[in-house]
């Protein structure tokens, strides 16, 4: 039977570990295509199938993050836009262009059509409420599966 010790300093290092990959949608998965994404997911209401999420920059102007999905057997398009946020141009926005751009959208359209600044609002915060509950029930697996409860 393993120490208490030992096993309080397990469950100390999953929860270190899930906390550390907190934000990654999926390993190398930008935190704007995973936002874009969610707020995709919960903006339909259902469950929903990506078929592809691309970002590209935009200059100066702003990043877009587009996401062509299928939700209750309709396809859609949503186009997340994030602000241009770095001061000046740095060796990390040259290696990472999109972290010069706001981690928050300022717009989001679906098939065109924008959401107001009430609906924009209401989907970040579920789809960060979303992203805040898988946190958690990943850290309780972790400790679960590291304490073998």
């Amino acid at each position: 039977m393993p120490h208490p010790m030992l096993k309080s300093t397990a469950a100390c290092a999953a929860l270190a570990a899930t906390l550390l990959t907190a934000g990654c949608g999926s390993p190398g998965e930008d935190v704007r295509v995973t936002l874009c994404k969610d707020i995709v997911a919960v903006h339909t209401g259902g469950p929903v199938t990506v078929y592809t999420a691309e970002a590209k920059a935009q200059g100066y102007q702003h990043a877009a993050v587009r996401v062509r999905y299928n939700s209750g057997g309709s396809d859609g398009e949503a186009v997340c836009y994030y602000d241009y946020n770095a001061v000046d141009d740095t060796a990390q926005t040259l290696a990472d262009p999109l972290s010069a751009y706001s981690t928050s959208p300022s717009r989001v359209t679906f098939d065109g059509r924008p959401l107001n600044r009430a609906q924009l609002a209401d989907a970040i915060k579920r789809a960060m409420t979303k992203q805040g509950r898988e946190l958690v029930d990943r850290a309780k697996s972790a400790v679960q599966h590291v304490t073998g409860q």
